[in-house]
């Protein structure tokens, strides 16, 4: 049986890079793409980073029932299509979700069997540091997201899994030997 593994993680933390590294050594599994409101980053492509939507089109959605999960962040919406993990899971394919907890904790009340994992910082500090790094924000923004960062940690406790991200290799390592428990 295949399954749906939810991955969250603060921003900042690396999970896009964990699981970048991970697809890269294990090509049988997929990457969900979920929708958002926020503007495209540079390097971002539409359909493979996300579905970049209009708040108009997102809030329809939400209105049809068509999202399996959805939250609002820093002001723009995000949120997983059901369509997408119906027809991965139809299709027989082991499937990556990468979203925040809350969004995470709704797929657990609708998908009973998915795995939920964690990924965090080494500590706080070093998660600060990672962010102010990136140079994409500014710092009421950055100051926004090491405030989640805390709510995020709390809301860790309901995962199957916490894999600390202090060296990607390791926790691409520690994600293979969580998900090779489930993955056929």
């Amino acid at each position: 049986m295949k399954r749906l593994f939810v991955i969250s993680g603060s921003s900042g933390v690396g999970k896009g890079t964990v699981i970048k590294e991970f697809l890269k050594q294990n090509p049988g599994f997929k990457l969900s793409v979920s929708c958002t409101t926020r503007p495209m980053r540079l390097g971002e492509k539409d359909g493979e980073s996300y579905y970049f939507i209009s708040r108009e089109e997102f809030k329809q959605g939400i209105e049809n029932g068509d999202f399996i999960e959805w939250a609002e962040f820093s002001n723009n919406y995000y949120g997983t299509r059901k369509s997408i993990i119906e027809k991965a899971l139809a299709k027989g394919e082991n499937l990556i979700l990468e979203i925040e907890t809350q969004g995470a904790l709704q797929v657990k009340n609708k998908i009973s069997d998915a795995v939920l994992i964690f990924i965090a910082p080494p500590s706080f500090e070093e998660l600060k540091k990672r962010l102010e790094g990136r140079q994409t924000e500014a710092p009421e923004v950055i100051q926004t997201r090491l405030d989640q960062a805390a709510r995020e940690k709390n809301d860790s406790k309901n995962y199957d899994y916490i894999i600390v991200n202090d060296e990607v290799s390791n926790a691409v390592k520690n994600l293979e030997e969580i998900i090779s428990q489930y993955a056929i």
